[in-house]
């Protein structure tokens, strides 16, 4: 997969959990695993505080039902 496909696919993480409420500042491809000669680049979902963990949780929550 290339960059520009995991970018597409980081793209779509990040409006999906905006539907859902939920927001990753720091969502982003992975610059060393991109940059690195193995095919497969790592998405980066980053740090949150804990409110936005618990949104996380709750939407998994609802999903599973």
């Amino acid at each position: 997969m290339g960059t520009r496909s995991v970018e597409q696919v980081v793209d779509q993480l990040r409006d999906e959990l905006g539907r859902v409420g939920v927001t990753l500042p720091s969502l982003r491809v992975d610059p060393v695993s991109a940059a690195s000669d193995v095919p497969y680049p790592l998405v980066e979902l980053g740090r949150c505080n804990v409110d936005t963990a618990m949104r996380l949780v709750a939407v998994l929550h609802e999903a599973r039902r």
